[in-house]
């Protein structure tokens, strides 16, 4: 018999899988690590919400596209490795349990859930990974930590002494795990030489088929409204029998649902600008994490039916979040005071967290792809010492310091 994934998830028995395959076996979970879960897909919110709030205020006017699940991932294998006051500003911004047995073990219930979501109409993909130079392996508990959270391997790449090199085996990887659509997360030089002494990534896919498609003869063009006020035109997807859901404050919102009902696209509006309340300025308004549950526990509830009309997406975006996260309180992270000794004694700091992300929404349903690339620096090792001007020589009985040979080299190619 199949087990039953013990969540509200519509699970619908055996089947076959996405390539005619059985499906991955069902994810059974006790109440306690649903609500661990739970927990984590609410910090995720709350930090994807943060995050892209920030960037509608560095880039206002323009799409936003992120994943906060791949964001949480990349930095989240970090935080493993994060140590005192580090770890302590990484779990405010993230949002985090402190690390330990029950992080790991939420960690690794989520990643299983993940891709339980991977059955018939919705293909879905993750890929966790730490490219570590090879003369400067993790620790034994990191490497140990990584695989039990986010089952993630190891690859030795010369982030050293060939960046170029690592960078483009990186980028190839994340390329095939995105299934192309991610093909140059970390730009030109973004591996500085000799600085960069790991690299953790996240790469993820998702093509899912809405429950029901919007009809392509419906498909039409019509007028949206800018913040800024400009009339531009887009075409429209016109469907019937969403739910719909509001808040006191103003905002409204739907629910499209994929095939098998586990995954589902909430489109939220924002409440209208009016006299006394205008329109967010210089940024993009975004609700509050308790307005986002309420939204969605209403949604679940039957309800009057209603039409919706939505315009057809084709965003991407990349994006250095450096700035973005200092912004939010991990600027320790990126400081001379930050503590990664938990990856190995020569970790020092982030060097750098790029980001990408892709979203299609259509008449069949919507494709995405996202991956994260957090970068830790090395300390420097201790400076060589270069014999380059006239030196000494002795070889000698440590044990007695009778001294059997002794030189003094003037010219070393005068021999």
């Amino acid at each position: 018999m199949c087990a039953v994934l013990a969540l509200a998830a519509g699970a619908a028995g055996c089947a076959a899988g996405p390539r005619g395959g059985l499906r991955p076996p069902a994810v059974v979970l006790t109440s306690g690590e649903i609500g661990a879960l739970r927990s984590l897909g609410t910090a995720d919110s709350g930090f994807g919400l943060n995050v892209l709030s920030a960037l509608c205020r560095r880039q206002p006017g323009t799409n936003v596209v992120i994943s906060p699940v791949s964001l949480a991932s990349g930095l989240g294998m970090a935080y493993l490795g994060a140590r005192g006051a580090t770890a302590a500003a990484m779990a405010r911004v993230l949002h985090m349990a402190a690390a330990g047995p029950g992080l790991s073990t939420a960690l690794g219930a989520r990643r299983a859930l993940l891709a339980s979501l991977n059955r018939p109409g919705v293909r879905f993909a993750e890929s966790n990974r730490l490219w570590a130079d090879p003369s400067l392996p993790a620790s034994r508990s990191f490497a140990a930590a990584l695989r039990q959270s986010y089952q993630a391997p190891v690859t030795r790449v010369p982030l050293l002494s060939a960046p170029e090199q690592a960078r483009a085996r990186i980028n190839s990887a994340v390329a095939a795990q995105t299934h192309g659509h991610i093909r140059n997360l970390l730009p030109p030089g973004a591996i500085a030489p000799q600085s960069t002494g790991w690299v953790l990534t996240n790469a993820l896919y998702l093509d899912a088929a809405w429950r029901h498609r919007f009809d392509r003869a419906k498909t039409a063009p019509g007028p949206f409204r800018t913040l800024a006020g400009t009339v531009v035109t887009v075409r429209y997807m016109h469907g019937s029998g969403y739910g719909y859901a509001a808040t006191t404050s103003g905002w409204a919102a739907t629910e499209l649902k994929y095939r098998g009902g586990r995954l589902a696209m909430l489109a939220l509006l924002p409440p209208a600008a009016r006299p006394g309340r205008p329109a967010a300025a210089g940024g993009c308004p975004v609700p509050k994490p308790a307005e986002l549950g309420a939204l969605a526990r209403e949604l679940a509830r039957p309800g009057e039916a209603h039409q919706i009309a939505l315009p057809k997406l084709r965003l991407a975006s990349s994006e250095s979040l450096r700035q973005v996260l200092t912004g939010l309180g991990m600027g320790i992270a990126f400081s001379r005071r930050a503590d990664f000794t938990g990856i190995s004694p020569r970790a020092w700091r982030l060097g750098f967290v790029q980001h990408a992300a892709t979203l299609t929404v259509g008449e069949k349903g919507a494709v995405a792809s996202a991956a994260t690339a957090v970068g830790v620096q090395a300390t420097a090792g201790p400076a060589p010492i270069i014999f380059d001007r006239p030196y000494l020589l002795i070889i000698r009985d440590t044990l007695t310091g009778e001294p059997l040979m002794m030189a003094w080299v003037a010219n070393p190619a005068d021999g």
